[in-house]
């Protein structure tokens, strides 16, 4: 079985914004995250990205300026993302199990690549995001300056919850 690092994308890879970050002038990779992420792969972690695209749903951008911005982030980061995940809908605006706090996104991946929830984790900085994580069995991490009592460890951003994983 594989060990993974899930990843939600907004505010723990790339900056967030209230009104979304779907343009590549506004997808600013956050400092340390490739770094972060080199450090997984060499340890030999999958690292997969699991995030909610509401703004479809709401049609404030396509798939297609999504898909740029996944683009992107790949190649900043030397194409060491295993999967990206995302779920393109708003409970405004249509239903979905994928949608985090729903689990749909992470059971996919988990029996996709064969994960051992025992040994991964999730990383992210809301409480929706550590919801279903909790659900399937996996460690977590908070990061971007909340805590919301959910997660194992709760640090900065995503450079420093990782050196705390990778000496766990």
């Amino acid at each position: 079985m594989n060990k993974c690092i899930f990843l939600d994308r907004d505010g723990v890879i790339n900056k967030d914004y209230v009104d979304y970050a779907y343009t590549l002038d506004r997808f600013q990779i956050l400092p340390g995250v490739k770094e972060a992420v080199t450090q997984l792969k060499k340890a030999g972690y999958l690292c997969v990205v699991i995030t909610n695209q509401s703004g479809i749903a709401k049609g404030i951008y396509t798939r297609a300026q999504m898909e740029e911005c996944h683009q992107y982030m790949q190649q900043e980061l030397n194409h060491q993302i295993d999967r990206i995940y995302y779920a393109p809908w708003h409970p405004d605006h249509s239903e979905s199990l994928s949608r985090k706090p729903g689990t749909l996104m992470f059971e996919r991946a988990i029996a996709r690549f064969d994960i051992d929830v025992n040994k991964s984790w999730m990383i992210g900085d809301k409480k929706r995001d550590l919801i279903p994580a909790l659900k399937v069995g996996l460690h977590t991490a908070q990061v971007g300056g909340l805590d919301d009592g959910l997660a194992e460890i709760v640090e900065a951003d995503l450079h420093a919850a990782v050196q705390l994983i990778l000496r766990s």
